[in-house]
């Protein structure tokens, strides 16, 4: 072995080969001479070995020892052979050179040491290499510990030729973004025991690590905690000389602000690693680093030396002192443009004079030639350095997680948890420009005019009523007649069929009964075109929401693939249905969330405000639409109590901005979305202002104001012998009913119910006692008033009103109500006690009982129980109306026991008047919406009743049963309502192989497996969130409900599952680190399978002529009711 050593550089070839006993005298001598230098070669092979050293006629000022060995004859790897000394006082460098030499063994190339004096000898942090050399005190070994470059940014920009890094012996430093404690054990190496590290990390993972390291580093201090919130960790850091960034988060340049304007001392540094990746995938990395330096020049901080970290780190840049503290002068523009961008690696001359400059430093330099930042695997004898193979496979290598555990893998994921932004570009300036600066929508401008040409290709062949078309478009015609009508679903979406109507032209004439050809005069195709307008517009929602998700341009095209392709989306909007519009809210809704949150570190800008009321927007017409828009307003929800929860925590958020984040929320997420859905009704009301079929379903007052309706006629005062309706006040209350059907159970009486639709069989008349005179219409008029005691006779059948100490049928507890003898029999369980609670137009003071306005309780006079319907839905024998009994409880506040008189006959009085009634919109419009959910859990399946279009939910996720839109004849189109299987089927696996994958990393992890940095493992869970959150909500709250399901309520459900397939895609395959072959294929089988899928099953939702039974090929599972028997 030659070895040689001098200050400066060296050319080890010009060296002369001395004897092993020339070596001892040489030795010898120079320690004698200056006391500079010892050399202790520990390695136990024999070897010639020649020892010439230079020094300065100072020793004081001597700046860096540079050692260079020359192999010549070596049987095991150098980096263990070559063992080198440090031992000059006030010497702050060592560079060890091994260069490759004639005898060397193959593979064996030049490789870089940068070591650091180990504070804890004996011990190292992450497996890293330790040398011992002669020199310490009472002539001890010093040890130090190799630096690898390649698994620290910071020590990539000391080798990369930074000037200054600002950390010595000595000082206090803020590492932000620590890590596992890799570099941060070199830091405290540096800083020595008077100097102070503060180690802050947000991974709990990491941290464990970093904490067991500061165990016996007592001058790190680790803090486990976010670097965007610093107040945090305000009360265990004090102010610092250095602070040192290396977060590789989009937003940076913030949290080096934040953190500088907390803890660096005036005249302190910052030192900052750039990942432009991170930043801006697509921008070139130089034009990121300007942007970064640029946002750190804007808040009152100027750089003075910036580098790229090549060969070690591609695409990274070190930028250091910032500090331009108060009271110094700022630096000018010509220092900043000073800032550079090295063409190359320095040499090794160039590193010696960056060097010495470097004056207080405590690390020791090795050059090494630039060949290549890859690592290869290595065969027994080979050196364990760093070399090229055109077979390897490339690695990055963070400081994060890069320990002693970790096992090193592909680098794969994006870094962001959503869409990393560009800076906007420059206006353009001719056409050309304006279309190259917008290339990136061309894509889903071309999945738009494709998803057109779906959705209105032969969407009026057909032409009979299919499917639903029956309800929404007859509701369409209420609206245009402006008649009043019940339905259970919310009225936006109806509204908007309405206006597709009167767009179109058509006068709503219409009775769309099922199965039925429409008119000539009825334009069905162009109501049709419109909803299916709203079906066209999810595939470039699909696309841009997967942009937002930070998905790769693969997974955005399979995502809108996905959506353009699905049969089951695309038969569902083609027909005059609220399906196409409660799909596209819901789209909305999800893409307004993933816009708002890639604004997240804007807080209160405009696009925050204006993203974050869109979803609020978005999230009041989806539930205006259907009921079912509230699961995606769940899934908002939840992200919202989240991001809340962490900004609550955030001890460096003042409380005037915590306010202003809540009160964002409440104002955009629950007032905008209320008073949206509200809007809805409010233009509900005011457009269905006629007298309808749906009248009865809403308060007497309400129907008062309708046109057309005679409440406002009735005589005002109610009398004995009046006929009469009685309305039930409860929300959702109905008329009092009977009928001759008798209960099968209990008394097996005649059945009492409540109704919600007008019926001879909900009218009764007022009379006397048994005891008292039989009523006579010629006698004096006796008015109703409060304490009477009075008879109900139900009009149709003659029977009375009846209670008894038997169990009603549903509501056990209560007495059952029914109808019980006739107008010559009856017994004092006929008696009702009328109690005046008030009157609406003349509160207390009641001399008398008015139709419409007073409220009135029945009280049983022998069982002093009070009659009560409370939306307890009676079984199929009691025609799934409403149950009425006569509860025990006497509760003067329960509004299910108040009663108004509605309908009022009474020849012998005269008529009211109509300007007297006025109802409360908000009344209005909750009894509305009970009603709709009264009416919503009473839509059960019937177990008499083989309902062969009705589904399960656990039928959805495998398609084992679609569902026929209409009839099923061999001279009509056949729609069959049923997805692309390759995509449920993909999408439901995904949802098992996301489980699967979440618990696998979560399983590595706790073994010390770094999968992935912090950065991508946010991303993986953001967008893995969204995807389950909103499966699993608008999927399992079906199997808890009691009314009937069908197919198409899994549509919105299958969206998330969508997005998780793309998902998973693109996380291990098109945002790996796969050869662009590879995806391509991968891309290309997706592609083929999901377009080759849509073609063969496209007549289900084009309309599938001739008989059924000769389109063979489509029965995939003997489930499916496709074929005729």
């Amino acid at each position: 072995m030659y070895l040689g050593g001098r200050l400066g550089t060296h050319d080890a070839k010009s060296e002369a080969a001395y004897t092993h006993e020339s070596l001892t005298q040489a030795v010898t001598s120079r320690l004698k001479e200056n006391q500079a230098i010892a050399v202790d070669l520990v390695e136990e092979e024999e070897a010639d070995v020649v020892v010439d050293v230079e020094h300065q006629e100072e020793v004081e000022e001597v700046e860096a020892v540079v050692v260079v060995v020359v192999v010549v004859e070596v049987s095991k790897v150098v980096d263990e052979v070559v063992q080198v000394v440090q031992a000059v006082a006030g010497v702050v460098g060592v560079v060890v050179e091994v260069a490759e030499a004639p005898g060397a063994e193959p593979g064996v190339g030049k490789d870089h040491l940068l070591v650091t004096k180990n504070l804890v000898p004996g011990e190292s942090v992450y497996g890293e290499k330790r040398i011992s050399i002669e020199g310490g005190v009472d002539d001890t070994k010093v040890e130090y510990r190799v630096w690898n470059p390649f698994r620290s940014k910071l020590a990539a920009g000391v080798l990369g030729g930074m000037e200054k890094i600002f950390i010595e012996p000595g000082k206090k430093v803020l590492y932000l973004g620590a890590a596992s404690g890799t570099s941060v054990s070199h830091v405290a190496d540096i800083v020595g025991p008077e100097g102070v590290v503060y180690a802050v990390e947000f991974s709990p993972r990491s941290g464990r690590d970093l904490i067991n390291m500061a165990k016996k580093r007592t001058n790190v201090i680790p803090i486990v905690e976010d670097a965007r919130f610093p107040n945090k960790y305000r009360m265990l850091v004090s102010t610092v000389d250095v602070i040192f960034a290396d977060v590789a988060q989009p937003d940076q340049a913030r949290i080096v602000i934040l953190n500088a304007q907390s803890f660096l001392k005036n005249g302190g540094h910052v030192v900052i690693s750039i990942k432009a990746s991170c930043i801006d995938s697509v921008a070139a990395p130089s034009a990121v680093f300007v942007q970064e330096v640029q946002k750190l020049r804007e808040n009152k901080l100027k750089p003075i030396e910036q580098i790229t970290l090549e060969p070690y780190e591609r695409d990274h840049a070190m930028v250091a002192d910032f500090g331009t503290p108060p009271g110094t002068s700022p630096r000018t523009s010509s220092e900043f443009e000073q800032v550079h961008y090295p063409a190359s690696h320095p040499s090794y001359s160039s590193t010696t004079e960056i060097y010495q400059h470097e004056e207080l430093l405590p690390l020791h330099y090795m050059n090494e030639e630039p060949s290549t930042r890859r690592r290869v695997a290595r065969g027994p004898g080979s050196s364990g350095g760093f070399m090229s193979d055109e077979h390897e496979s490339e690695m990055h290598y963070d400081d994060e997680g890069k320990d002693v555990y970790s096992k090193l893998r592909h680098a794969k994921g994006r870094v962001s948890s959503g869409r990393v932004h560009k800076p906007p570009p420059p206006p353009p300036t001719s056409i050309s420009e304006f279309i190259s600066q917008n290339l990136e929508h061309l894509p889903p401008a071309i999945y738009t005019l494709l998803s057109c040409w779906t959705r209105f290709h032969r969407i009026g062949y057909a032409n009979t009523v299919v499917w639903d078309e029956a309800h929404f478009g007859k509701f369409g015609s209420h609206y245009l007649k402006r008649e009043f009508y019940f339905d259970v679903h919310p009225p936006l979406g109806k509204m908007l069929v309405g206006l597709a109507g009167l767009l179109s032209g058509y006068d709503g004439h219409f009775e769309f009964k099922s199965g039925e050809v429409y008119d000539a005069n009825v334009p069905y195709v162009a109501m049709r075109v419109m909803m299916a307008t709203f079906g066209v517009a999810l595939v470039p929602l699909g696309w841009y929401t997967a942009v937002e998700l930070g998905m790769s341009s693969w997974a955005c095209h399979l995502v809108a693939l996905m959506v353009l392709c699905d049969v089951a989306w695309l038969c569902i909007s083609r027909f005059i249905l609220l399906d196409s519009m409660l799909l596209f809210f819901t789209f909305t809704t999800v893409f307004f969330l993933t816009k708002f949150h890639n604004q997240q570190y804007q807080s209160f800008s405009f696009d925050w405000w204006m993203w974050l009321a869109f979803t609020g927007i978005s999230i009041g017409c989806v539930t205006s639409v259907k009921w079912i828009g509230l699961f995606v307003t769940a899934v908002v929800g939840l992200y919202t109590i989240e991001d809340l929860w962490e900004k609550f925590g955030d001890l460096r958020m003042s409380n005037r901005d915590q306010i202003r984040h809540w009160t964002a929320r409440v104002l955009c997420l629950i007032f905008i979305p209320i008073t949206v859905y509200m809007m809805s009704f409010k233009m509900h009301f005011l457009i269905l202002n006629h007298s309808g079929p749906g009248d009865s379903t809403m308060s007497s007052l309400f129907q008062a104001q309708l046109v057309g309706n005679d409440f406002a006629t009735n005589p005002r005062d109610v009398a004995f012998g009046s006929k009469l309706t009685l309305k039930g006040m409860g929300w959702g209350g109905g008329l009092l009913h009977s009928h001759v059907q008798t209960y099968p159970v209990g008394s097996n009486q005649q059945q009492i119910t409540c109704y919600h639709y007008k019926d001879d069989n909900n009218h009764w008349t007022v009379l006397p006692t048994w005891e008292e005179p039989e009523y006579n219409p010629n006698s004096e008029l006796r008015f109703l008033q409060d304490g009477d005691v009075i008879r109900l006779q139900h009009v149709a059948t003659t029977r009375n009103l009846h209670s008894h100490s038997v169990a009603a049928p549903v509501t056990k507890l209560n007495n059952e109500v029914s109808c019980y003898g006739n107008s010559t029999v009856g017994d004092f369980h006929d008696y009702w006690v009328v109690e005046v609670v008030d009157d609406i137009k003349q509160g207390t003071d009641v001399s008398r009982i008015h139709s419409l306005t007073t409220r009135l309780r029945f009280k049983h006079q022998a069982l002093g129980c009070y009659l009560y319907s409370a939306n307890a839905v009676l079984p199929p024998w009691g025609f799934k109306q409403l149950e009425v009994t006569c509860t025990k409880e006497n509760d003067p506040e329960d509004m299910h026991t108040y009663w108004n008189v509605e309908s009022h006959w009474n020849d012998r009085l005269p008529p009211g008047d109509a300007k007297f009634y006025k109802s409360s919109f908000f009344r209005d419009f909750w009894h509305l919406n009970v009603a709709m959910m009264t009416s919503n859990n009473a839509l059960i399946p019937d177990p008499d009743k083989e309902d062969i279009l009705a589904s399960n939910p656990t039928d959805w996720p495998w398609m084992r049963l679609g569902l026929r839109m209409c009839g099923w004849g061999d001279h009509q189109p056949k729609y069959y309502l049923l997805g692309t299987p390759v995509i449920w089927w993909g999408s439901t696996v995904s949802m098992i192989a996301a489980v699967i994958v979440l618990s696998v990393y979560l399983l590595r992890q706790q073994r010390k497996y770094i999968d992935m940095t912090p950065q991508q493992w946010d991303h993986f869970l953001y967008v893995g969130k969204i995807a389950a959150y909103g499966w699993f909500l608008h999927y399992f709250p079906f199997f808890i409900m009691g009314r009937v399901t069908y197919v198409h309520h899994y549509l919105p459900t299958l969206y998330f599952s969508v997005i998780m397939f793309a998902h998973l895609l693109d996380h291990f395959i098109f945002s790996a680190r796969w050869k662009g072959s590879t995806k391509r294929v991968a891309f290309g089988i997706c592609a083929f399978l999901i377009v080759g899928n849509f073609w063969w099953f496209r007549s289900m939702a084009w309309g599938i002529d001739g008989p059924i039974n000769d389109d063979w090929g489509l029965l995939w599972r003997k489930t499916w009711n496709i074929y005729n028997a």
